[in-house]
């Protein structure tokens, strides 16, 4: 990995030097345009709307326009200026629960690495952190952009999640929801215990972009085929389409359960299990029904 930025953590007169680096890696394959007919790569050309010629990236700058239309041209001398751009600190301002922090607030992660010849203050910071269970919360500059950021640790390395600001978070009203009816006990009742089938400890390697994977898949095939194009797959019939609402809710909750390996609240199973016990039952029917024949006779016969 390579750093991204350097500074310090101050917390308090104590300060933490520190190296920043990405903590994430999108993994998404990247496409770029071509021309349809012959496969040569789409360009893209910067040219001025005033004078047509084409512009090289050096001699941009950024403009603001106004709500009115009015225009301010900054170059990079005029954001050097600014406060923010001079900024290589990291203060902490205060230590929060993490639960009082709203998901929908975090926006990156970044990792810090200790950015000294003796880590104590870092070892010292990330070991406080994790012995009181609280999130600091800190200034944080990068690329001319000021930040709200929480510092946690993970794995004995402190990391840097970056914050959206209140008022970048958009406000939502659905009249939709004002006159909606609540929820009756019994879908309450058993929309919870649909819950608990389905409830289990989260391990984020159980899960797979399947997209991604097919779409490698697919790639992959086209270059050992050695044309460069996706062969065109066969025609299948449409799959059936679920009803686009469902009437009975208590009706897709007890379908949504039995589906699940419950029923009325009984104990939870494993789809195989249950999928392996309903075929060893069907097997198995002619004996139950011969062992409860001889019973009832035996019984009679007492």
């Amino acid at each position: 990995m390579r750093s991204i930025w350097k500074g310090s953590i101050a917390f308090g007169l104590v300060n933490v030097p520190v190296k920043v680096y990405t903590a994430t890696d999108d993994h998404d394959i990247r496409f770029h345009q071509v021309h349809a007919k012959d496969g040569g790569r789409i360009k893209y050309d910067r040219v001025c709307q005033v004078c047509g010629n084409s512009v090289q990236f050096a001699d941009i700058d950024k403009a603001y326009t106004s709500p009115d239309g009015e225009q301010v041209v900054l170059t990079d001398a005029d954001f050097s200026k600014l406060p923010a751009a001079e900024k290589h600190e990291i203060p902490v301002l205060e230590f929060v629960p993490l639960d009082q922090i709203d998901p929908v607030l975090f926006e990156k992660s970044y990792y810090l690495e200790p950015d000294s010849t003796t880590p104590k203050a870092y070892q010292l910071l990330a070991a406080t952190l994790e012995r009181i269970d609280k999130t600091a919360l800190v200034h944080f500059t990068l690329r001319q952009k000021t930040r709200l950021a929480a510092l946690r640790v993970r794995d004995g390395v402190l990391v840097l999640q970056t914050l959206l600001w209140p008022d970048e978070v958009r406000a939502v009203e659905f009249p939709s929801l004002e006159d909606a009816p609540a929820p009756r006990p019994q879908e309450l009742k058993m929309a919870e215990t649909l819950v608990e089938s389905m409830s289990g400890d989260f391990d984020p390697s159980e899960y797979t972009d399947e997209y991604q994977i097919e779409l490698q898949k697919l790639l992959d095939e086209a270059i050992a085929s050695g044309n460069g194009k996706i062969e065109p797959a066969a025609e299948t019939e449409p799959a059936e389409q679920a009803d686009a609402e469902v009437v009975d809710l208590v009706a897709a909750l007890q379908r949504s359960l039995e589906a699940s390996g419950r029923r009325d609240g009984a104990p939870a199973k494993p789809a195989k299990k249950a999928a392996a016990k309903k075929s060893a039952a069907k097997k198995a029917a002619p004996r139950k029904a011969a062992s409860k024949s001889t019973a009832s006779k035996t019984r009679k016969g007492a």
